[in-house]
């Protein structure tokens, strides 16, 4: 009954929290089990000491966003990399990749930059559709850099440290890149189209217009894989650089838009915060009822081998990824998935890292994949083009998930 209640909410439009909400209460009520301790999981939720990171980080993206430092981002990379064969190309993957890792979310890449990338590739000569599919998919790249949310998310879910996630994300969010560079400097091979020459001056003048962005991922990754900052502490130290760079020192964002900003961001914090500690208090009474240890049992009678979890692990996330938003996936799969992975031997990191490499590609995965519908409104173009568009990109990708699954090290060295 209680499953029926869930799946009549969810198609009649009710909100994830109130969903996920319905079925703590009602798990623990069947059990009798007094519904205090609902209350007891977000007071143990809110004394993490890394927990204020989740909405010190948000905020700073949102301010990113909404000034002027995609557009600096995108010319300093193109004055550095834009003499390169396919150097717009390469240009927008990883400006595309920063953004993300910094705002957090695919979505918000595509809509900031995406007014900058695709009149950019057109200008350059690029196909009209080797440009939508680049945009699309380069949306999602940079859920695996510090200090992305996601990686944030999963440590707090899975109890894994998340400075031992962010050193473990950097070797595969450069795989990514670089095998999509890789193959956008070898589709354009045929492509008649002058190298733009590099410039001492133009270098310099982006420099110097970026100069403020600059020293943020050098401050505060350093500070915290050095061990001079926490991640609270780092979080903190951002939040505090960008609102005097963007508000007080470029001024950028008036001060009349942070009540907007600050709201806005807000509601996102809030949202995933309320999940979050929803999905910890189901997670607890699914432990109690053993439902982790049942779920092993029930898949152990057809999975026998670490290598075919994996690979039935790879199709359940690409799609979990394409009907899910990476937020809910993270606070609602994580719990469930973990337990069964361990006991195959998946290192409880190196599954946060294959996790989200397999979200970024669920993101690209037909028919209802998030980047897809995002992309076809803001460039007004038919979803089917869009999904043709991005066939190549999410074949490199799905390569280098493949990768990161079977190759754990990749993960796992610069942990060692």
């Amino acid at each position: 009954m209680t499953i029926l209640i869930m799946v009549l909410a969810a198609l009649l439009g009710a909100p994830l929290f109130a969903i996920i909400a319905y079925s703590a209460l009602a798990n623990f009520h069947g059990a009798d089990i007094s519904l205090q301790v609902v209350a007891i999981e977000f007071f143990r939720m809110a004394e993490q000491p890394f927990l204020v990171a989740i909405p010190l980080f948000t905020l700073s993206g949102f301010l990113l966003a909404e000034s002027n430092a995609p557009s600096r981002l995108v010319r300093l990379t193109q004055a550095l990399m834009g003499w390169m064969p396919a150097g717009l190309a390469v240009v927008c993957l990883i400006t595309c990749a920063l953004f993300t890792a910094f705002t957090g979310g695919s979505g918000v890449t595509i809509i900031a930059l995406g007014a900058l990338l695709m009149p950019a590739l057109k200008e350059a000569g690029y196909l009209d559709s080797f440009s939508l599919g680049m945009v699309t998919s380069a949306g999602s790249l940079g859920l695996l850099f510090a200090p992305s949310l996601p990686l944030i998310l999963y440590g707090v879910v899975s109890g894994e440290s998340i400075r031992d996630l962010f050193l473990a994300g950097i070797i595969p969010g450069v795989l990514m890149v670089a095998l999509l560079a890789g193959y956008s400097i070898w589709s354009c091979r045929g492509v008649k189209r002058p190298l733009a020459r590099f410039s001492k001056r133009e270098a310099l003048t982006a420099l110097r217009e970026a100069a403020w962005e600059i020293p943020l991922p050098m401050v505060v990754l350093g500070g915290i894989y050095s061990g001079f900052f926490a991640i609270s502490e780092a979080a903190a130290v951002m939040a505090v650089y960008v609102i005097i760079v963007e508000v007080l020192v470029l001024k950028e964002v008036p001060i009349s838009k942070l009540p907007r900003i600050m709201r806005e961001s807000s509601v996102l914090i809030g949202a995933i915060l309320l999940i979050l500690g929803l999905s910890l208090a189901s997670t607890n009474f699914m432990i109690d009822a053993g439902i982790p240890q049942k779920l092993l049992a029930l898949i152990s009678q057809w999975v026998s081998s670490k290598f075919t979890f994996i690979l039935l692990l790879l199709v359940f996330l690409l799609v979990l990824g394409a009907i899910l938003d990476i937020f809910s996936a993270l606070v609602l799969m994580v719990p469930l998935v973990l337990p069964v992975a361990t006991e195959f031997g998946i290192n409880p990191v190196h599954l946060g890292i294959l996790f989200l490499a397999t979200m970024e590609l669920g993101y690209l995965t037909p028919p209802v994949g998030m980047n897809l519908f995002i992309s076809s409104y803001r460039f007004d173009r038919p979803i089917t083009a869009v999904y043709l568009s991005t066939i190549p990109f999410f074949l490199v990708m799905l390569v280098s998930v493949l990768v990161i699954a079977f190759w754990p090290q990749l993960s796992l060295w610069l942990l060692a």
